[in-house]
């Protein structure tokens, strides 16, 4: 019955970029809300950190090192789920990168080549593969990481700010064409959150925190938790009649 029990309780969920803030985090989350968690990301050694710290705590997590710009390097990271796990119930397509900042006349054309490659067809080669499992599995729940820069402008990021508008995209696309098939597909846009890309750019832009709290109604930044608890809310059967939503997780910043 919904309602009942842990949000992911014997949900089995793949979690990209999950060897630090938000989907490290995420990991966290959707484990102690019962489910089994499959981290992905480039950097070995980070996950398999976040794994031992959660198999500490007696949860069951894995991790499989991939290149989500890869298509068959994403196919295999999920094969791998399946074969662990027996299927894919839920996924979490949050890695991610933000790039430098500059004007749009002076970006550099290996930084938008980056910053799309990641963002953009990531998540493409995601969806394909996480969908593929799911078709042949009855059904499932996807959450993208799109950012509030997915709907509306920040300044001097327009590759970042295309290609989170491209992860809404991609969503409400997916939603539509594959909700008669029982997968949901929704995404998360986070305002300013604890994570190495605000870090980066915060480091490099003394002062822009502060404007930025000065125009967020709740007046701080979020912690990765905050993003990865409305994630799991909405991967959860919790959230069943919800598909084609873009959630602002952003303490009222598109709002104001």
């Amino acid at each position: 019955m919904i309602g009942k029990g842990q949000l992911l309780q014997d949900k089995v969920i793949f979690i990209t970029g999950a060897s630090s803030g938000i989907g490290a985090a995420a990991a966290s989350v959707f484990a102690r809300e019962g489910a089994a968690v499959v981290l992905a990301a480039r950097r070995k050694e980070r996950l398999s950190a976040v794994v031992a710290e959660l198999d500490d705590k007696g949860f069951d997590a894995s991790y499989v090192v991939t290149d989500l710009t890869r298509a068959q390097d994403v196919r295999e990271a999920v094969d791998f789920v399946v074969e662990r796990h027996g299927r894919l119930d839920g996924a979490f397509n949050n890695a991610g990168i933000g790039g430098d900042q500059a004007p749009l006349h002076r970006m550099e054309d290996d930084v938008y080549d980056s910053i799309i490659d990641t963002n953009v067809r990531g998540v493409w080669n995601c969806l394909r593969a996480e969908i593929n499992a799911m078709l042949g599995n009855g059904g499932g729940s996807i959450v993208n990481n799109s950012s509030v820069g997915g709907l509306v402008a920040i300044p001097a990021a327009a590759p970042y700010v295309a290609s989170k508008h491209a992860v809404v995209g991609f969503t409400r696309a997916a939603a539509d064409e594959y909700a008669r098939q029982g997968i949901r597909v929704n995404a998360v846009a986070p305002g300013s959150t604890r994570s190495e890309i605000t870090a980066d750019w915060y480091d490099r832009n003394p002062g822009l925190e502060d404007s930025i709290h000065a125009i967020t109604p709740q007046g701080r930044t979020a912690a990765p938790e905050e993003i990865a608890e409305a994630a799991a809310w909405l991967l959860s059967d919790r959230a069943s009649y919800v598909t084609g939503v873009v959630m602002p997780v952003d303490g009222g910043f598109v709002n104001r």
